[in-house]
């Protein structure tokens, strides 16, 4: 052991160890590294909590990326561009990411007429989306979640918020709060009432039931225009992830919370269900 106010050069601190990784985590560097903080049911109830923003990554992960954008933006000049640019193949099968998906994307190919696809582009996102205006892939720096549990990011080059979808009576509540839902469970998501017994997970980042963001509950009508207003979206992932084999908790940040307020994005956290024998 060194004596008192000698460093030991052969034993890197834990800020060496942090500071000699860059760029996007492997799977092994999350559950070694970056275990998660959180458990499925939290990531629920957080999610239904109203305030999305009580959804974190690991404080130390968070370091990593932030520094990492640092590096990207120089590169690039944005993150939009970095993305646009490099990271999101539009229309194609995400094969960039150190995280690979076990959901077979094949199957999500779209059918041809002729040899060609549909290029019809809708007003805003939907499952007729054409491919070509999405793109589906893994978070490479995902939130702190369980390691059965795959966090991904579905980007779109058409709205997600759309006059059409969102009732101007709950706009203010939709654009504070954002947009979420849940799907592949029998059982209601956790209650918000419940989140008082998940908060101690939230200790280190400081968050206590005072410092929520969030609108006050709804009427019946106001929260059945909400739910409206993500109906697209939950179509789609009831398509993607079939409720038969998938469970997930989906959620569109609002743009307070949106890292990249210029691409429309959605958020989903999506566990397999298991299997009976």
């Amino acid at each position: 052991m060194p004596a008192d106010g000698i460093t030991d050069d052969t034993q890197p601190s834990a800020q060496e160890e942090d500071s000699s990784c860059s760029g996007p985590p492997t799977r092994e560097e999350l559950l070694t590294r970056y275990p998660a903080k959180f458990t499925w049911n939290q990531l629920k109830t957080f999610v239904n909590s109203g305030d999305l923003g009580l959804l974190k990554r690991d404080r130390k992960l968070q370091k990593r990326y932030d520094d990492w954008v640092a590096g990207t933006v120089k590169q690039h000049g944005s993150m939009v561009n970095y993305l646009l640019n490099y990271r999101l193949q539009w229309g194609k099968t995400d094969t960039l990411s150190l995280l690979t998906s076990s959901l077979n994307e094949e199957a999500f190919d779209e059918p041809t007429v002729n040899g060609h696809t549909s290029v019809v582009e809708t007003p805003y996102f939907c499952v007729e989306t054409p491919r070509q205006f999405i793109s589906v892939i893994q978070n490479d720096w995902p939130y702190s979640v369980p390691p059965e549990v795959e966090h991904t990011l579905i980007w779109s080059k058409v709205p997600i918020y759309h006059s059409s979808l969102v009732a101007e009576s709950v706009k203010a509540r939709v654009d504070q709060d954002g947009l979420w839902g849940f799907t592949g469970t029998l059982s209601p998501p956790p209650s918000p009432s419940t989140l008082l017994s998940c908060l101690p997970a939230l200790a280190e980042w400081g968050i206590t039931i005072d410092s929520l963001i969030r609108s006050a509950p709804g009427t019946e009508e106001e929260d059945a225009l909400v739910r409206r207003a993500g109906k697209e979206v939950d179509r789609y992932v009831r398509m993607r992830w079939v409720e038969e084999e998938w469970e997930t908790a989906w959620f569109v940040n609002p743009p307070r919370l949106q890292s990249v307020p210029g691409l429309a994005h959605i958020h989903v956290f999506a566990r397999r269900l298991k299997q009976s024998a």
